[in-house]
C-alpha cells in the first residue's frame, strides 16, 4: 500500500517502552495522521534512523487514504490498521490570511476530524494518542512567556478564532476521556514549524515556506521580494526534524495528560523581517526586500516558554534557524516541480 511507510528497523533496546507497550502480545502499530506533510515526513525520516523503532510498524496516512472529516472513512482506517498508538497531525491548516477568511470552515472541519480520531481511538482500544496543537490557541491578552498552565485563561486572537478554538478543545477532551474512560490521550504544542516537504503556497502557506516561494519567484523574475506586513512581529521557529524527534519522545516517554510546549527557547525568538532576510541570503537573492505595510501583521508576539520541555530534556540540541532555513531553501529549489505550492 502506497501510504504504508513501515520502519523496517526488533524490540526496544535499552530505552523505556512506549505507553502500553508489552501489556499484550500484539505488535506495536503507530498510525500517523497527516503523515505525508511537513511533520509526518520528518517523523518518517527520524523513525527510520531510530533503533527503538525496530519491530514496530509505522503507518503514515495521507488525505488520499480517507477523509478524516467523515466518520465512516475514519473507522475504516482504524479497522484496517488496528493501531496501538496514534500520532494525530492531520488538520485543516493555513496561514494568517486564509484563517481570517475561512473561520467557520477551519472550526467545523477540525472539530469533526478531532472528534473522529479521538472517539475511534477509544473504541478501538488505542493505548496512547498524541495530538498536535498550536501556540495560536493561547489567549490573545496574556503575559509572556506563555506556558502550558495558561491555555484556557482567555479567548485566542480573533484572526484565527475558528482554528484555535477547535484545537484548544482537544486538550479539554483529553482530560474528559481520561476521567471517564481512562484513556491515555495527550497533546503537544509546537511553535512555528518549517522544513522540507512544507506547503510553499504563497497565499495560504505559513510564513517561512511562503516567503521561500516568494523569494524564489522574485529571483527568477528579477523583481523585488515583497514582505507582507511590517515585518516586526516576533516568532519562535522549530525545524521539522527537531520537532519529529521530540514527538517520538512524547509518544514513548511523556506520561502526562497535560499538554507540553515543544519549542526553541525565548532567546531564539526572531522577527519576520529577520527571517525574510535570512531567506534572501539562503536563496542568494540580490534584489530588494520591500515591505507592504498595507497588509495585516497578526499577533505581534506569542513567546512560549520551553521550561517544561527543558525539565525533561535539558540537553536537547535544536537546529540553528539559519541552518534550518538553508536546508529548507535547498530542498525547495531542488524539488520545485514536485513541492506543494
Amino acid at each position: 500500500l502506497k501510504f504504508w511507510c513501515p520502519a523496517k528497523l526488533g524490540r526496544f533496546g535499552s530505552k523505556p517502552p512506549m505507553a502500553g507497550y508489552g501489556k499484550t502480545e500484539s505488535p506495536t502499530v503507530v498510525l500517523v495522521t497527516g503523515g505525508t506533510g511537513l511533520v509526518g515526513k520528518a517523523i518518517n525520516k527520524v523513525v527510520n534512523e531510530d533503533d527503538a523503532a525496530k519491530g514496530e510498524t509505522w503507518v503514515f496516512l495521507s488525505s488520499k487514504d480517507g477523509d478524516l472529516v467523515d466518520r465512516s472513512a475514519t473507522e475504516a482506517i482504524f479497522k484496517k490498521h488496528q493501531p496501538t498508538h496514534v500520532i494525530h497531525l492531520a488538520a485543516r491548516v493555513g496561514g494568517l490570511f486564509h484563517n481570517m477568511a475561512k473561520k467557520v470552515e477551519f472550526f467545523r472541519e477540525n472539530m469533526l476530524i478531532n472528534d473522529n480520531i479521538m472517539e475511534c481511538c477509544r473504541i478501538y482500544g488505542v493505548k496512547k494518542l498524541v495530538s498536535c496543537l498550536s501556540t495560536c490557541i493561547f489567549p490573545d491578552k496574556t503575559t509572556y512567556p506563555i506556558d502550558e498552565t495558561m491555555l484556557h485563561n482567555g479567548p485566542p486572537h480573533d484572526s484565527n478564532l475558528g482554528y484555535s478554538i477547535a484545537k484548544r478543545l482537544v486538550d479539554s477532551m483529553n482530560h474528559c476521556y481520561k476521567e471517564q474512560y481512562g484513556c491515555q490521550f495527550t497533546s503537544l504544542i509546537p511553535t512555528n514549524v518549517y522544513g522540507p516537504h512544507d506547503n510553499f503556497n504563497v497565499q495560504d502557506g505559513h510564513v517561512i515556506p511562503g516567503l521561500i516561494h516568494k523569494c524564489y519567484l522574485a529571483k527568477q523574475k528579477g523583481e523585488d521580494m515583497v514582505l507582507w506586513g511590517s515585518g516586526t512581529p516576533m516568532r519562535q521557529f522549530i525545524f521539522s526534524e527537531d520537532l519529529a524527534r521530540l514527538i517520538v519522545w512524547v509518544l514513548r516517554d511523556y506520561q502526562e495528560i497535560e499538554p507540553i510546549i515543544l519549542s526553541v527557547g525565548e532567546e531564539d525568538e526572531v522577527s519576520i523581517s529577520d527571517v525574510a532576510q535570512m531567506i534572501c541570503e539562503a536563496m542568494d537573492f540580490k534584489g530588494k526586500l520591500v515591505k507592504d505595510t498595507t497588509k495585516a501583521d497578526g499577533q505581534f508576539k506569542k513567546t512560549a516558554s520551553n521550561k517544561k520541555l527543558r525539565s525533561y530534556k535539558p540537553d536537547f540540541k535544536f537546529t540553528p534557524i539559519r541552518q534550518g532555513i538553508q536546508t529548507a531553501v535547498d530542498w525547495f529549489v531542488e524539488n520545485y516541480s514536485a513541492a506543494r505550492k
